[in-house]
């Protein structure tokens, strides 16, 4: 569920405000891949704390560990909604820089594609290379050596027209 960043901005620090607010629609266009990634990496860092310390929270509320502040936690809600807006803001930049990576693909096909048609159009690319050297009066045919017998036709069809006739008689 996404949250409104009025929200956001009451949960978090200035800091951390900051790479949340880059992660939203009109800021996030604006950022180069490089940017993107060192948000990713911000925010996941920002995530992963958060999430340590609602575990961290969430045992000491059972009594399973030492408090780490003066008096033991009683509540982690707020340490879970601010990791929830972490892992949105990590969403959002993960998505747009999916994006980033399919339009710089395409890009590079357009441009492997493009190169292929002018060196068709330039005719450098040739698949069919000339033969090289050929005989002046062409080539001359080779008699085959080999004794082939030649059944007769008639033959062939009489013995077709027998097995008819016998498929006839059994069926």
């Amino acid at each position: 569920m996404s949250l409104p960043i009025a929200t956001e901005r009451q949960m978090l620090t200035e800091p951390e405000f900051e790479v949340v607010k880059q992660s939203h629609y009109p800021e996030i266009c604006s950022l180069s891949k490089d940017e993107l990634a060192a948000a990713a990496r911000r925010l996941r860092d920002y995530r992963n704390k958060a999430r340590d310390l609602s575990h961290q929270q969430r045992r000491e509320m059972r009594g399973k560990t030492e408090a780490r502040g003066a008096r033991p936690a009683k509540d982690n809600t707020g340490t879970l909604m601010k990791k929830q807006i972490f892992a949105g803001a990590l969403r959002r930049v993960n998505r747009e820089l999916k994006r980033v990576d399919r339009d710089e693909q395409r890009a590079s096909q357009s441009e492997i594609a493009r190169r292929a048609l002018e060196l068709k159009r330039a005719k450098r690319v040739r698949h069919h290379p000339s033969a090289g050297r050929t005989a002046a009066l062409g080539m001359r045919p080779i008699p085959n050596r080999d004794l082939t017998e030649e059944a007769d036709p008639r033959e062939i069809g009489r013995v077709s027209q027998a097995d008819k006739d016998l498929a006839r008689r059994d069926g």
